[in-house]
């Protein structure tokens, strides 16, 4: 996964260079700034929490590095005779919405997840809920896209930072936040919030250094891809109680979940499981009930 990390950022470069030439960073900014205004991802959220409910990021993903292409019909599934499930995302939206989600995660790259920024602007018109862009976020150019496209919420992941910088080694360390914090700063500006991800304590001691409430776990081990939940759980007692911790990957049973609230994690980020189901919506439901 750190070979495929690494090629994902050098694409993602490539992919920043490449829209700049194309439209200025300033001109990326006025319409940020310009933009509808930002629904308040963090409250939603909160206001879940607030009357005993699990707090479920929904996500809409159409495929993975990992697993392939997760919905949506393709040459290879036909042929196979797979069951497989049309992928749209509003109508995915709406369900998630009926079904009690309080946000989305919409996934916006293109050659590793299938993703486009379209599909974040077809859910987020599709229903009320505020709207995670997931992507790569290296460069202030991506927050003024992710604002300008109607993002919510966008993702740092504490692992690309270090990988960009180098691991270990006390400037690249002061880089990799310093780089992060300014990232925090202008999606502030803008009006979004930030979801911070993290993999190990390492990577925990840098997000707790910023801002914003929103600490993610993911549980899939960059290195092996193999999913664990107890990343959660021995990360738990070295995050402070004013911070939100949400759990990422690995989430696919009732078992799961009621680990994680006896733990007392009670917001999830969840895309494979209800991207294989033919309603997500009624997945979502039925894994949190």
């Amino acid at each position: 996964m750190s070979d495929i990390l690494k090629k994902i950022l050098s694409v993602k470069a490539q992919e920043i260079t490449t829209a700049k030439a194309i439209k200025s960073f300033p001109e990326m900014l006025s319409e940020a700034q310009t933009a509808a205004p930002a629904r308040d991802f963090a409250a939603a959220i909160r206001e879940k929490l607030a009357v005993g409910k699990s707090a479920v990021i929904a996500e809409i993903k159409q495929a993975s590095p990992s697993k392939g292409v997760l919905r949506g019909r393709t040459k290879q599934s036909l042929e196979a005779n797979e069951p497989q499930f049309e992928f749209i995302p509003a109508e995915i939206a709406k369900t998630y919405a009926e079904h009690g989600a309080a946000c989305l995660s919409v996934l916006t790259d293109k050659q590793f997840f299938m993703g486009s920024a379209e599909y974040l602007q077809q859910a987020r018109a599709a229903c009320q809920l505020p709207v995670l862009r997931k992507d790569f976020i290296l460069d202030e150019y991506q927050i003024a896209e992710a604002r300008a496209m109607g993002a919510d919420c966008i993702l740092l992941i504490v692992a690309a930072f270090v990988m960009e910088n180098g691991v270990g080694a006390e400037k690249a360390t002061s880089n990799a936040l310093t780089q992060m914090c300014k990232l925090e700063a202008l999606a502030h500006l803008l009006g979004m919030a930030v979801l911070v991800e993290v993999h190990d304590a390492d990577e925990l001691e840098l997000a707790l250094q910023l801002t914003t409430p929103l600490i993610g776990i993911n549980n899939r081990n960059l290195r092996t891809f193999e999913t664990s939940l107890d990343t959660t759980l021995q990360l738990l007692s070295r995050i402070p109680s004013e911070r939100i911790v949400i759990t990422e990957s690995g989430i696919a049973v009732p078992a799961d979940v009621s680990l994680m609230r006896d733990h007392h994690v009670n917001v999830f980020l969840v895309g494979e499981a209800f991207m294989r189901a033919e309603d997500p919506g009624v997945e979502l439901k039925q894994l949190f009930n």
